[in-house]
């Protein structure tokens, strides 16, 4: 059977604008990857002014401008570091250059969003823990697959209820289509611009199961990558999996791939099972496949019975709104310093340690 949704399984009020037109100006930089658009929609909803807009290909300006009239293009990097009104630069950069830019950002005195994968190195780690040391700036990043995911956002709200016990485990599955080879930038494909696919997409899994399961740090156990399919690209990687342990105990598995069949409906079959001790959560973020109820879904067992709640419409995304208040007021409410980093290690630590699977041409 399927329980009736209880009260105490209801999603938190929706958030609201944290701020007034001008309170909290940003600007977007760097428009390689599409996730600059979702950046920008989520610090608007939230009360943000989008001021500037730069990238060196105008044909990508555009195009940001045809879904953001309101916004200013700038002549260079430059002139947008300049502006003292300009308190937070959102970029998503080739994943290679994204750490690079975010020491540009800090060094300017203003806050840095980026996409993720953050980072692609240790070195880069290294050096922006340091500017983040040395500047005060914060270097937040933008892991979609939870923060801008209202089923995600439920299920974070309903294990800070105790709705499954303590979690014990994460396993987060993330296929992607990757669509007509044509339609792909040069560096998707070349190694060290997108840092492999553990350390891309495979990004979004480590930091829910750091966040999910409340853990601090993880060591990477195992971890494969693979070109199954790709020859005619010998860099890229079309497959990934690892198995992390986390320092509370708790463990969590990811696989990613770019495996999505053309006869499903979106771009990727995420989801994300959730164990604890007293019950488990599914997400079936995206696609509910067979059925025509779209993505959002959460279903909880536990001792109380089966749930099945659509979060979309309900739950928002109150990561913005808490990140443009910490900007503000130097807080660290929508996410630390140190967990968005610790993902990002972890990620490229799993793709260090992967063992490559990659038949014989």
């Amino acid at each position: 059977m399927t329980a009736s949704e209880g009260a105490n399984y209801a999603p938190a009020p929706m958030p609201q604008p944290v701020v007034g037109p001008g309170e909290f100006v940003f600007a977007a930089v760097c428009l390689d990857h599409g996730h600059i658009y979702g950046m920008s929609e989520g610090l608007i909803g939230a009360g943000a002014t989008l001021k500037w807009v730069f990238d060196p290909d105008q044909s990508k300006v555009e195009a940001f401008r045809q879904k953001f009239p309101q916004v200013r293009a700038a002549s260079s990097e430059a002139e947008v570091l300049a502006d003292p009104e300009v308190r937070l630069v959102a970029g998503a950069a080739v994943p290679s250059e994204r750490a690079d830019l975010g020491l540009r950002v800090m060094a300017a005195g203003k806050d840095y969003f980026t996409d993720k994968t953050p980072l692609t190195t240790l070195e880069q780690l290294e050096a922006v823990r340091a500017a983040c040391a040395r500047t005060g700036r914060k270097y937040a990043v933008y892991y979609s697959e939870r923060i801008h995911v209202e089923a995600a956002v439920l299920a974070g709200q309903l294990i800070e209820r105790g709705a499954i016990g303590k979690v014990l485990e994460v396993i987060g599955l993330g296929p992607h289509r990757i669509g007509g080879l044509d339609t792909r930038p040069d560096w998707f494909y070349e190694r060290e611009k997108f840092g492999g696919i553990l350390c891309d997409i495979g990004s979004h899994n480590f930091e829910q199961m750091l966040y999910f399961t409340g853990a601090s740090h993880a060591d990477v156990v195992s971890a494969s990558v693979a070109n199954y399919a790709h020859p005619e690209h010998p860099e890229f990687e079309d497959f990934g999996n690892a198995q992390i342990v986390m320092d509370n105990g708790t463990t969590g598995f990811v696989r990613v791939d770019w495996f999505t069949p053309d006869g499903l409906r979106t771009w990727g079959d995420g989801r994300t099972i959730i164990l604890g001790t007293d019950g488990y959560i599914e997400l079936r973020k995206y696609i509910n496949i067979g059925t025509d109820e779209g993505g959002g879904h959460v279903f909880l067992v536990n001792h109380e019975g089966e749930q099945h709640i659509n979060a979309t419409g309900r739950v928002g995304y109150p990561f913005f709104g808490a990140f443009v208040r910490d900007c503000l007021d130097r807080t660290e409410n929508a996410m630390t310093q140190e967990h968005a980093l610790k993902a990002a290690e972890i990620s490229v630590k799993a793709q260090l340690a992967a063992r490559v699977l990659t038949p014989a041409r």
